[in-house]
């Protein structure tokens, strides 16, 4: 088919002042940087009847798996669905309002036809990649760029944008070599590029090449930390380079630090902060009181299920911590969520509720109990989101497990399917 890459001159209800605004806030988001919600807010209060203003701002909030900000996202997209728009902006629309129902593939896939028939459509494709992401997609994290990257040169502004979100797909499904080429090449480009630099760290991790990994993040800290609200899961992967080399003193100072030294409540960050501290937990490091802090902190947060890849961390920090009464207020959420529309009752029933039964027998030393569970995922952890390096913890676990059950063989294995992933 032929593509119509020529997108609107003039947004659909907004002012000059107001389409500045946006597309200010859009580079900006390619590059994880600036107050992005502040901004849209200005442009909205400028023009109420800009729909995409809404339709970025719902995106926000939906975005972070937060069950404190779905309300907003749902709100925004109210606001957005009553206002005129044109063929491209209903498509968004329409996606926003699959993903605040927590209908996430079908949300990628309405995405699809916004980049099928507008390829430059910057939004549509950092918005499409999130969703494939958060359900584990790999080949269309690579796809879904790939299919418009001919559609972009090096001349266009946020050129770069897309070479950092094809250099991710790329490295998601394996090309590991073109995936590094990509994404310094978005570096080179725009050096505050966090995806991009996010997208190499992640090559890095996963060659192991973890000296490399430290001199790559550790160069020029201020272009992928300024300003940045991506800045914590890359101070992440500066220390799990730390921990693979087996420096816990120096993982430990990042956590306490940039990673999670103010206690952030956004699950995000709180996701990093279990993340990292179950790594450290598994090598048999005595990381101190760190986990009872952050198990209140995810208490008030789970409530309800609203991502299983969430609850896996909160079970994480409950296990740890020994909380029982958290432990099973989550999996009564769990059995809520199973119940209820939307992709996340799959994920948590393929998923979410074996890692949380898996992750809670090993903290209580049942290792037979924790493998059972626990290889209940493989072959369909993909399916509840995240990346290789993220969902690597299954098998660091599988394989801690099988360790101190004294089962060398079964740990054989599992060390041998983790390679093979890798």
């Amino acid at each position: 088919m032929a593509f119509d890459i020529a997108l609107p001159t003039r947004p659909t209800g907004a002012s000059e002042p107001a389409r500045d605004l946006y597309d200010t806030v859009l580079a900006d988001h390619q590059r994880f940087i600036g107050d992005p919600v502040r901004r849209l807010r200005a442009a909205v209060a400028d023009s109420p009847a800009f729909v995409m203003a809404q339709v970025f701002l719902g995106y926000l909030h939906a975005a972070g798996t937060d069950a404190a900000t779905l309300p907003a996202a749902k709100a925004y997209h109210a606001a957005a669905a009553a206002l005129p728009a044109n063929d491209r902006e209903a498509g968004h629309v329409a996606a926003l309002g699959a993903m605040v129902e927590g209908r996430f593939r079908e949300a990628a896939a309405l995405l699809s036809r916004v980049s099928e028939q507008y390829p430059r459509d910057a939004l549509a494709l950092q918005i499409g990649q999130l969703l494939d992401f958060l359900t584990g997609d790999a080949g269309m994290l690579r796809d879904r760029i790939g299919r418009a990257r001919p559609h972009w040169t090096a001349d266009m502004p946020g050129y770069h944008a897309i070479l950092g979100l094809h250099a991710f797909g790329l490295e998601e499904t394996g090309d590991y070599a073109a995936a590094e080429a990509a994404g310094r090449a978005a570096i080179d480009l725009e050096p505050r590029n966090s995806w991009a630099q996010h997208a190499v760290a992640h090559v890095l991790e996963m060659q192991d090449r973890r000296e490399e990994g430290i001199a790559w993040m550790r160069q020029d800290v201020d272009r992928w930390t300024r300003d940045s609200y991506f800045a914590v899961h890359n101070w992440w992967h500066l220390a799990l380079f730390h921990r693979g080399l087996g420096d816990a003193a120096g993982a430990l100072e990042l956590l306490d630090g940039p990673i999670w030294g103010d206690r952030s409540t956004l699950a995000y960050d709180m996701v990093d902060a279990s993340a990292l501290l179950w790594r450290l937990h598994l090598d048999g490091v005595d990381v101190g009181d760190r986990w009872t802090p952050l198990a209140d902190q995810w208490a008030a947060a789970v409530g309800e299920s609203t991502y299983a890849f969430n609850d896996a961390h909160a079970a994480m920090a409950f296990a740890a911590a020994g909380r029982a009464d958290a432990l099973a207020a989550l999996r009564e959420a769990q059995a809520r969520a199973m119940a209820t529309p939307g992709d996340n009752a799959e994920m948590v029933r393929l998923v979410g509720r074996p890692l949380v039964d898996g992750l809670a027998a090993y903290a209580d030393g049942d290792w037979r109990g924790a493998i059972a569970a626990l290889e209940r995922t493989q072959g369909v952890d993909n399916r509840f989101g995240g990346s290789h390096a993220q969902r690597d913890v299954i098998d660091l676990t599988l394989i801690a497990a099988a360790e101190r059950a004294g089962d060398s063989s079964a740990a054989a294995r599992f060390r041998a399917g983790r390679a093979a992933k890798r």
